[in-house]
């Protein structure tokens, strides 16, 4: 009975099952592509990303920023919770602009989280907000100059001119990994024209790349504020220059020293007097005499270490 009921409709025109068939595949993969889109831009999971898009009737923008704001309000709420545990691991950031750099470190409870994506654009960020505040901040320097920026300070700033505050950034990133996070600390640097600053990061990262800017990523990094006696090549200046970055991050100094001192052995302390981490038979301040090349300062972060800073020379 049921199959002459249809058999009439369909000769009245009234039931066409083939275009419905055939418009069905195609609306599906249409909401699949969107609901994979929608999760590679956010991070959150398929059921959230669903419910977004039901919510605005398809319309990605939208859903993408409620998501985000769902995210943030629930990061806020799990930061509270979170926030007496402990935050070990995490990455630190190198950001260099001209004559400026900046290095941070940002915390998290496990290194699963430390690389995922979302939590190293969390690190790009707070880099970024980092250079955007000592460049704003500061005039031309007729001579280095060194800053340092606590959590407190940190979590106040932005990302950029008009951008979200880093504390909000944060509290998004807790919200999609689940995890305590903290902004634990940044330095900033700057020289003159004729000084350079050498930079290096150790158990580095892909790199994560954002307009105008490319911020390095690892588990130790370093600046060091450097004078050469005369102009030289840049290529030459570099190379001299990350190998003494190098040195900062392996041999751990905590002050720059004199090229006068005499050398202290396994335990010395003073940059110029250490043995040279990448040629051992002579001290780093007299592998640089030849090259003519002054230390002037430098500043050394390793991700989880006690809170302590070299002091400024």
């Amino acid at each position: 009975m049921q199959r002459v009921a249809r058999g009439a409709v369909a000769r009245a025109g009234l039931w066409p099952p083939a275009r419905l068939f055939r418009a069905a595949p195609q609306a599906l993969a249409a909401d699949k592509e969107a609901l994979m889109r929608l999760r590679r831009k956010t991070g959150l999971s398929f059921v959230h990303c669903r419910q977004a898009l039901l919510r605005f009737e398809g319309d990605l923008g939208q859903a993408e920023a409620w998501l985000n704001e769902q995210a943030q309000k629930e990061g806020w709420s799990k930061a509270t919770k979170l926030q007496g545990r402990r935050t070990k691991e995490g990455l630190v950031g190198l950001l260099q602009e001209g004559n400026a750099a900046v290095m941070v470190e940002v915390n998290c409870e496990t290194d699963f989280v430390a690389r995922n994506a979302k939590f190293q654009q969390l690190v790009q960020q707070v880099a970024l907000g980092t250079m955007f505040h000592c460049r704003s901040s500061a005039e031309r320097p007729t001579s280095y100059t060194k800053h340092f920026l606590k959590p407190d300070e940190l979590s106040q700033l932005r990302t950029g001119p008009g951008g979200a505050l880093l504390s909000d950034q944060v509290a998004l990133a807790i919200g999609k990994l689940g995890e305590n996070m903290t902004l634990r600390r940044a330095a900033c640097l700057a020289v003159p024209e004729d000084c350079y600053i050498a930079a290096y990061v150790h158990g580095s990262l892909p790199a994560s790349a954002a307009p105008a800017a490319t911020v390095a990523m690892g588990k130790y990094g370093t600046l060091v504020a450097c004078r050469p006696a005369e102009p030289c090549p840049a290529a030459g200046l570099r190379d001299v220059g990350r190998k003494l970055a190098q040195h900062v991050v392996g041999m751990a100094p905590r002050s720059v020293g004199s090229p006068e001192d005499e050398p202290g052995g396994e335990t010395e302390t003073r940059m110029l007097a250490q043995s040279f981490l990448l040629d051992p038979s002579v001290t780093l301040g007299q592998y640089l005499q030849p090259r003519r090349l002054a230390v002037l300062d430098f500043v050394r972060f390793e991700c989880g270490e006690e809170m302590e800073q070299p002091q400024a020379e």
